[in-house]
């Protein structure tokens, strides 16, 4: 099958949303499709090898410089191709972006709107280098808040469009008023240009249909893949150290936080002793002044010497990180439609206490890997650690079960046989359907 997919490049920033979709990209070429996958906005940036293509289109430069100044909605293409370079592309990703919903408002509204937007040149760009490839059978969209391309490509390209859903609902939520009433306005009413909605998870299927008024008809689940090359058994590091252990943004909705507070709970009130606190994942920095009030907060209780933040880690390191691991929590307040970091913890043989909320539910249901706690409930995740430290033979038993369902449920393999086969439905319903509307 012939594929063209887009994936939304984050800058300097390790994203879920990219590693997924590369992992996909990766496996399905690997299984003999043809597959081009497209950024947007900036070059991505993975810990495994990147099958992107060496082009991003709507560059993160020209997109900012064209909402913010008219003169550059119209400026030439030679000229364009100074922004849109990848020298230029990558300089640009190495230094901090804004990416605070409420000040991207009026950015959103306008890529929103499509060829309405301010963004219209970007759009022409992008319909010419289409129209110039060879048709895929189908094309995949990153998440909803991009569905302003699927008119102009199903226009381009009479092919049916999908729309992967993500996790956009946190960005969507932080947008404040009027911009996240108009934002949801303008999705819901492209809906009908999109053929086909994939979710990462059970939970989120359920979900975005509700959020977003997606007809059941059009929902379809992609659980998530990684790949597991690295994710070896057998490999972890024995120490007399129990080791809680957080692998995520460092933002307040993952939760680092509320997990110092289970952690000195238990250092307070029960005989919990031999353990350290362990922390690594890409720090903004807007969100310096987080860590530092979570690190000052240990040092008040005491527990300075016990927590420790390691960066944000590489995939050599991120995996030394997770074998270093007695067990790993991210506790958020966010119901998480992903889960990436648990799945690499359990496929390291590391189980994970997670809330009961998202896609954790279903995930340790499957795998067996896990316990979960009542979301927003210090005692309730205070209890489940210190359950896992008391009874380290049931831990390891709960390593070894999730490392299994893991590879069982959980691949990359898994992942691009389920997206091969949703796409194979959504090409031949489109085959059995009216005659495609030919271009203005």
């Amino acid at each position: 099958m012939r594929i063209l997919s887009f994936t939304a490049g984050a800058a300097s920033m390790y994203c879920g949303s990219c590693l997924r979709d590369n992992a996909l990209a990766a496996e399905l070429l690997a299984q003999g499709h043809d597959v081009v996958l497209l950024p947007l906005y900036t070059p991505t940036l993975t810990d495994e090898p990147n099958v992107s293509r060496q082009r991003v289109f709507f560059g993160g430069v020209s997109v900012y410089l064209e909402q913010h100044l008219s003169l550059f909605r119209s400026t030439p293409a030679w000229l364009d191709g100074i922004w849109d370079s990848m020298p230029v592309l990558k300089a640009a990703s190495r230094r901090s972006i804004a990416v605070s919903p409420h000040d991207l408002g009026e950015l959103t509204l306008s890529m929103l709107r499509g060829e309405h937007g301010r963004q219209r040149k970007e759009f022409g760009k992008l319909m010419r280098w289409v129209r110039s490839q060879p048709a895929p059978d189908i094309v995949n969209l990153p998440n909803s808040m991009l569905i302003g391309l699927a008119g102009p490509i199903k226009a381009a390209l009479e092919r049916p469009v999908c729309c992967t859903l993500q996790g956009e609902d946190l960005f969507l939520e932080g947008l404040g008023e009027p911009w996240r009433s108009q934002a949801l306005e303008l999705i819901r009413a492209q809906i009908d240009s999109v053929d086909a909605f994939i979710a990462v998870s059970d939970y989120y299927a359920g979900f975005m249909s509700r959020y977003l008024g997606i007809p059941e008809r059009k929902m379809h689940v992609v659980p998530l893949g990684i790949n597991l090359k690295g994710h070896d058994t057998g490999f972890r590091f024995g120490t007399n150290c129990f080791t809680v252990g957080y692998f995520a943004r460092i933002v307040p909705e993952k939760g680092l936080n509320f997990l110092c507070e289970a952690y000195h709970k238990l250092r307070r009130e029960t005989d919990f002793s031999g353990a350290t606190l362990e922390a690594a994942g890409y720090l903004a920095p807007e969100h310096h002044g987080y860590l530092h009030g979570i690190e000052q907060q240990m040092k008040q209780w005491g527990l300075g010497d016990e927590f420790r933040y390691r960066g944000a880690l590489d995939r050599v390191h991120k995996i030394d990180f997770l074998r270093s691991l007695s067990v790993l929590s991210v506790p958020g307040p966010y119901a998480e439609p992903k889960g990436i970091y648990a799945l690499e913890a359990m496929a390291n043989e590391v189980p994970i206490v997670q809330p009961r909320h998202g896609v954790f539910p279903e995930m340790i249901e499957k795998t067996g890997g896990g316990i979960l706690v009542e979301p927003g409930s210090v005692d309730s995740l205070a209890e489940g650690l210190y359950s896992l430290w008391r009874d380290q033979a049931r831990a390891e038993e709960l390593g070894l079960r999730g490392a299994e369902g893991v590879r069982s449920h959980y691949s990359a393999a898994r992942m691009a046989a389920r997206a091969i086969q949703v796409y194979g439905e959504v090409v031949a319903d489109g085959a059995h359907s009216s005659p495609r509307v030919t271009n203005a």
